[in-house]
């Protein structure tokens, strides 16, 4: 077996491959304590009920697709918060320690639009402390985990997956994995954007050209999550998050003129609205001219006491000083929306996120079906758990299962010539000069508000910036490869930037993380998921319906305080 991703997700997955008896290797392109997982702050969700006895599974479903704006899937949802609990065991199981109440009772805290306190943590960096829990669990497993890896192709024949081809970063070694199956946990694509959480070498949409290029599909693409709070200074950390356990722990968001603003969009939940309605809040109020001078806002948590800070928030405390010199026990933050989650991916069953390719598996922020237009804070990390552990099982089944595997010597030869022809690639293009390109083409016109206008434009920077692509420049050197894997990356983001952009221009309507000006409305006829690849364009998939027991517990989704331009 062969997982392509180190993060939280296929670490997950190759460690029930590793107990199930199976042989697996994991590579990926970034050191695996220091992947796009090891990033989240604020939690992990899972109706525990610890400290808030009425809460279930299905309330937690309810939530989950509510805030989704009733574009997640419904077995989806069914599947990851049943098997929420036992994600929270495996962790334990793994020596995961959580922050504690002084009974013993693991605590739980709001996390914003969650009706109970479910989100579980260990202080402000729980995504790392899985991570690093995840990682000491495959050693003791004898997990073989290659760090500097880049996956140019998955190998296909006859609508089956057979490995991957790819290259060593620091020296070029050519590497074939031959795999019965292959699992796919490498990342979204919310590095196309110029302010973003993610890392430069992280995101890049390689998931999605991976899945695409082997015949798998995408779905929701333009579904882009813009996280409220990233840091606006120094130029080279922007992006970079403020968790929400800040406003979950009392943080307070004012304007340049002082004024507490989530008071005109969403009087009742305030700074713990959702994550689209407190980024669009923030997107007008700095649109609309009462943004800060670097075109921001203000995060405050100065009020709270200091040790609730230094308990609750120690990382936030800590970047901040790194980066700013920065008190935020004194001090309030500038913040401005910043992109942060791919809630659309690659096209999977919600049983077992099989793709359209026979033997190809994709989880974590590679797939889609969970979050819909709005993912709950703290849903990632329980979704990445659940179905680590359930796609590692499947691809064990579908191992067992198969009596032969036919290869393709020419899928073999065309991996090997595309790399070959990358390397001998002299133009006068610039591939970071161009990877920018695409960024600011996102940011202008596929950001937090988007219109038909601005679409259609970045559709035409794209072709132009796909013409300037025939012609780059590949110059690895004494450092390394990163040369090829940027110019790999390129491909990556133009493909997943005109996914994105298709599929926004076809979502004629405002819902949840997108929002367009020119159709301020919800409309019915959309509530849909958009299908996406290069040979059948835009299709529109239904979704099935909410269970009763699960719908008997939704409120109806307001869009009270969406923009209206």
């Amino acid at each position: 077996m062969l997982v392509i991703g180190t993060g939280g997700s296929g670490l997950r997955a190759a460690i029930e491959l590793a107990e199930a008896g199976v042989d697996v290797i994991a590579v990926g392109k970034r050191p695996k304590e220091d992947t796009h997982t090891s990033l989240a702050a604020g939690g992990i969700n899972a109706a525990l009920a610890t400290m808030d006895p009425e809460d279930s599974w299905q309330q937690h479903a309810a939530d989950t697709l509510k805030e989704s704006y009733l574009l997640g899937d419904p077995r989806t949802a069914e599947i990851v918060t049943q098997g929420a609990a036992l994600g929270i065991d495996d962790l334990e199981r793994y020596g995961m320690a959580f922050a504690r109440e002084g009974d013993g009772r693991i605590s739980q805290r709001f996390f914003g639009a969650h009706k109970y306190r479910r989100t579980a943590f260990a202080g402000d960096y729980t995504g790392l402390e899985i991570q690093r829990t995840l990682i000491r669990r495959a050693l003791q497993l004898d997990i073989p985990i290659l760090d500097s890896v880049y996956i140019t192709r998955l190998l296909v024949h006859d609508g089956a997956v057979f490995g991957a081809y790819g290259f060593d970063l620091t020296n070029g070694t050519r590497h074939l994995v031959h795999a019965d199956a292959v699992i796919l946990a490498a990342g979204g694509h919310t590095r196309i954007w110029r302010r973003t959480s993610s890392r430069r070498d992280e995101n890049t949409g390689d998931s999605f050209r991976l899945a695409v290029e082997a015949g798998a599909r995408l779905r929701d693409p333009e579904l882009v999550q813009f996280h409220p709070s990233g840091i606006i200074e120094p130029e080279n950390a922007a992006g970079t998050l403020v968790s929400e356990a800040a406003r979950g722990e009392g943080g307070i968001l004012r304007n340049a003129l002082g004024e507490r603003y989530m008071s005109r969009y969403d009087p009742e939940r305030m700074e713990l609205s959702t994550r689209d309605r407190v980024a669009l809040a923030s997107y007008t109020e700095i649109k609309e001219g009462r943004g800060t001078e670097k075109g921001g806002v203000w995060l405050d948590v100065s009020h709270l006491p200091r040790q609730t800070i230094m308990n609750r928030l120690p990382r936030v405390y800590q970047t901040l000083l790194d980066l700013q010199m920065l008190d935020i026990t004194r001090e309030p933050i500038e913040v401005a929306p910043t992109a942060h989650y791919s809630m659309g991916g690659v096209w999977v069953r919600p049983e077992d996120h099989s793709t359209d390719v026979r033997g190809l598996y994709a989880i974590g922020e590679a797939a889609s079906g969970l979050h819909g237009a709005n993912r709950l804070g703290g849903n990632s990390l329980i979704e990445l758990l659940v179905y680590g552990r359930i796609t590692g099982q499947a691809a064990a089944a579908y191992s067992e299962s198969l009596t032969a595997q036919p290869r393709s010597a020419t899928a073999v030869a065309e991996a090997r010539a595309e790399v070959d022809e990358m390397l001998a690639a002299d133009g006068p293009e610039n591939v970071r000069a161009l990877q920018r390109a695409i960024r600011n083409t996102m940011t202008e016109h596929a950001g937090v508000v988007r219109d038909e206008q601005g679409l259609r434009t970045g559709l035409a920077e794209l072709d132009a910036v796909e013409k300037r692509m025939q012609n780059v420049g590949v110059h690895p050197d004494i450092a390394g490869f990163q040369d090829l894997a940027h110019a790999f990356d390129l491909k990556s983001a133009a493909l997943a930037a005109r996914a994105t952009l298709e599929a926004a221009l076809e979502r004629r309507e405002t819902r949840g993380c997108h929002n367009r000006s020119d159709f301020p409305d919800m409309d019915p006829a959309f509530r849909v998921n958009l299908v996406w690849s290069p040979t059948t364009g835009i299709t529109h998939e239904h979704i099935p319906d909410v269970p009763d027991e699960v719908a008997a517990l939704m409120a109806d989704v307001s869009t009270d305080g969406k923009l209206v331009e």
